[in-house]
C-alpha cells in the first residue's frame, strides 16, 4: 500500500440512522438531554432508540369500563327513586347491582394489567 491509499476502517457500527427534526423538536430533544445528563446527542438517541419505551394506552378498554360504570349508576338512580316511592328493594335489583359492580372491577382489573405491563 502506498501513502495515499488508506485502510479500510473497521466499525463494530456500520449501519447509519439519519432523520430531520423541526427547531422545535431538536430543542426539545436537548432539554430532554440535560434532564437525563447525558451530553452526547448520538448516546442520547442511541440509549432512547434502543431502551426509550413509548407507551401506548388503548382507551378502548377505558371507555368500555365509563360505559359500564355509567349503566351501574342509571340503575343505582333507578332503585333509588323505587326505594323512596315504595320503601322496598328487590333482591333482583341487588343481584343485578353487584353483577354489574363485577364487571366493571374485572374491566378495572385489565386496565391495570395492561398499564403494568409496561
Amino acid at each position: 500500500m502506498g501513502e495515499t491509499e488508506k485502510k479500510p476502517v473497521k466499525r463494530k457500527r456500520n449501519a447509519s440512522l439519519t432523520f430531520r427534526v423541526t427547531n422545535q423538536e431538536y430543542e426539545l430533544v436537548k432539554q430532554q438531554m440535560d434532564r437525563a445528563g447525558i451530553k452526547s446527542q448520538r448516546a442520547y438517541l442511541l440509549k432512547m432508540a434502543l431502551n426509550g419505551r413509548i407507551i401506548h394506552i388503548e382507551l378502548d378498554s377505558v371507555r368500555e369500563m365509563v360505559r359500564l360504570l355509567s349503566n351501574a349508576t342509571n340503575n343505582i338512580n333507578q332503585i333509588a327513586r323505587r326505594v323512596n316511592g315504595t320503601g322496598s328493594v328487590y333482591a333482583t335489583d341487588i343481584d343485578d347491582l353487584r353483577g354489574r359492580y363485577e364487571s366493571l372491577w374485572i374491566q378495572a382489573k385489565e386496565i391495570l394489567r395492561r398499564l403494568s405491563a409496561f
